[in-house]
């Protein structure tokens, strides 16, 4: 959530920024309005508890009542606006850094390198999922029967194939001082909301009512929260996670993106790194977790390249973001 003092200080740095996230600037100037309202509300009321406390054991019966009457009044009117003012916070993204990308769309996002030489396997694009139905590597017209479109399942060496990668690369990094963890994929609103994932992308995450609780998108929704309320000594930072856990994405907008719907799916596991640290060397944390990554694609020699992303493209919470992408042959693309 952006610091509400950067809101009141500078709000135009912060309808600049917000624009270039595609959200609408005049939500800074809702939020200062509703803020104004709160605090002159904040200062009656604590006026109305001072006088209150005043009258101590006077017997004006009738004044007290008054009294007692305005403030709660008063406590309502700031209940509302409070909240009022909380919602209209909550969509208002955090910045991006300035020197992330300004584009209009994800086709601006910048290439910064292209590593390894793409081998020919002589197949076309489409003839690779068959290849991998004929082997009995992936179904996804039984798993459209169990679960519908967007769910596969993998069997034989795709799946030991997943479980190697994720031993690959949970050695790797916990030799280099990565906690490994395996988070719950259950989180209650209060945390979901807290990681701003909810205000502007609720359409993607799956939610059980019954329940009151999300499904995880991303790792990162679940360890984040994971050390709410608490205070880290400055001597225990950086504190690094490697995670592994399910995700699950509805993948609203991805039809006639994906038309086999084997990429944009609805379930698949993935490794996380996330790390807690100070504030002032978060740049330097970003670029190692980055430098990281590149070290796997590299070992795996799998061609890939490096997108700088640009700010209409990050997700509300993120001020900078680097996507990998392997070349991936069966599209001829990444």
């Amino acid at each position: 959530m952006i610091d509400i003092e950067i809101i009141r200080k500078q709000p135009e740095k912060v309808k600049r920024g917000i624009s270039s996230k595609q959200a609408d600037p005049n939500l800074v100037d809702e939020f200062l309005g509703l803020d104004q309202k709160w605090r002159e509300l904040v200062k009656g009321v604590d006026d109305l508890r001072a006088k209150q406390r005043a009258f101590g054991k006077e017997r004006n019966i009738e004044e007290s009542k008054n009294l007692k009457n305005k403030l709660k009044e008063a406590e309502i009117a700031l209940t509302e606006i409070e909240s009022k003012r909380q919602q209209v916070l909550l969509m208002i993204p955090n910045l991006p850094l300035s020197e992330t990308p300004i584009g209009d769309n994800e086709t601006q996002n910048k290439v910064l390198r292209e590593v390894g030489e793409k081998p020919n396997f002589h197949f076309p694009p489409k003839d690779y999922l068959t290849i991998a139905e004929n082997l009995g590597l992936i179904d996804v017209k039984r798993a459209a029967k169990v679960s519908g479109s967007r769910f596969g399942y993998l069997l034989k060496e795709a799946a030991l194939l997943e479980f190697a990668l994720v031993n690959f690369a949970l050695s790797k990094l916990v030799k280099m001082g990565f906690i490994p963890i395996i988070p719950p994929v259950l989180i209650n609103e209060n945390s979901m909301r807290g990681m701003g994932y909810l205000e502007r992308g609720r359409e993607e995450v799956y939610y059980l009512p019954e329940d009151k609780l999300y499904l995880a998108g991303t790792s990162e929704q679940a360890i984040g929260p994971m050390h709410q309320e608490e205070i880290f000594e400055a001597k225990d930072l950086p504190r690094r996670y490697v995670a592994f856990s399910s995700c699950f994405r509805r993948e609203a907008g991805s039809y006639g993106r994906d038309t086999k719907g084997i990429l944009r799916v609805h379930q698949f596991d993935k490794l996380e790194m996330f790390v807690f640290a100070d504030p002032q060397k978060s740049a330097e944390e970003h670029q190692f977790l980055l430098s990281l990554e590149e070290e796997l694609m590299r070992d795996l020699k799998i061609p890939y390249r490096v997108l700088e992303i640009c700010a209409c493209d990050l997700g509300d919470p993120a001020a900078a973001k680097y996507d990998i992408e392997a070349w991936l042959p069966g599209q001829n693309n990444g």
